[in-house]
């Protein structure tokens, strides 16, 4: 049995009542509803990462404005079919709550001037809300950078959001100002400052936990990182008014995009809208970015040559004594 046998559990008994086996069966959904669709489906059902969801072709049914449309989830050889209604004109999905295809958060995350990391003009783009201090979001930027982002090239885009846990991380917030500082000004800057910081966390935060100290040092390695960048006098001056200032505006709407978003911790991750909890192995994203590539028209990578190890070779039988 499927863990998602709930799904159908919870479906009004009536969408499915009376529909007409003979019906003419009408033409698929094109592409991007259907990344839509399957993008709420599996976020309102928790349906889990390694589950292959399929859209059937839409179906006439008794009730007015709508068509009946088949979704089957599939694990492991075993499948299972979950029937909703689809409204005519393709905005609105039926089952004991209404979903708004056209509104939903996970498709509008807003990355208006934030730094890139691959092709700007991918169609896929990897959305990560971050933490500067947290142990777990330094784990999946280990994987991201360089794995993932060797894998992809040119056919995703990265793009970081804030989201520090301020009750736990006691300088996430000072990071996260500082690392917007940096992205106003040059997004190489930006991503280099990310990654010093997820891989010295323990050296920021010291051993007794200076905030002073941590402060002091996130200011002075966003420096160095502007130096680096070689960013003139007027940018600097412009960039040492912005550190000094510590205004958390910017870093508060991106945390209350994600609240909208019912992110619960960090790292969340977005894939063209399907979401993607803590850190994950590469293999999941993998998958998720397959399916998005996928649904976009593009070709993932190839799957990589296995590593198993050979079979050990049998022992060599012993001589026979004479």
């Amino acid at each position: 049995m499927l863990r998602i046998n709930f799904v159908a559990c919870l479906l009004v008994v009536c969408l499915t009542a009376g529909c007409n086996a003979q019906s003419k069966v009408q033409k698929p959904l094109d592409a991007k509803l259907t990344w839509q669709i399957e993008v709420m489906f599996r976020s309102q059902f928790n349906v889990p990462w390694d589950y292959s969801v399929h859209l059937g072709a839409p179906e006439p049914s008794k009730f007015a404005g709508f068509r009946k449309l088949p979704i089957v989830i599939s694990h492991s050889g075993k499948s299972q079919v979950v029937n909703f209604l689809l409204s005519n004109d393709d905005k609105t999905l039926v089952r004991l709550d209404k979903f708004d295809l056209a509104n939903d958060p996970a498709f509008h995350i807003n990355i208006a001037g934030r730094p890139i990391r691959g092709n700007p003009n991918a169609k896929v783009t990897f959305v990560n809300f971050d933490d500067l201090e947290c142990p777990f979001c330094a784990r999946l930027h280990a994987e991201l950078f360089p794995s993932t982002f060797d894998r992809y090239k040119n056919l995703v885009r990265f793009v970081y959001k804030d989201y520090p846990l301020t009750q736990l991380h006691p300088w996430a917030m000072h990071a996260a100002v500082d690392a917007d500082c940096l992205a106003a000004a040059n997004g190489t800057a930006y991503w280099n400052y990310v990654d010093y910081l997820h891989t010295h966390v323990d050296k920021i935060t010291g051993p007794k936990l200076d905030l002073k100290k941590s402060y002091a040092m996130l200011d002075q390695i966003a420096r160095n990182e502007a130096t680096k960048s070689k960013l003139d006098g007027a940018k600097m001056d412009t960039l040492n008014a912005c550190i000094a200032k510590q205004d958390e505006s910017e870093v508060r709407a991106s945390m209350a995009e994600g609240d909208a978003l019912g992110i619960q911790g960090v790292p969340a991750m977005f894939v063209n809208g399907e979401p993607i909890d803590g850190a994950v192995p590469e293999q999941q994203i993998w998958t998720v970015l397959n399916r998005a590539l996928r649904a976009e028209g593009e070709t993932p990578p190839p799957p990589l040559p296995s590593t198993a190890a050979p079979a050990p070779k049998a022992p060599k039988a012993p001589d026979a004594k004479k």
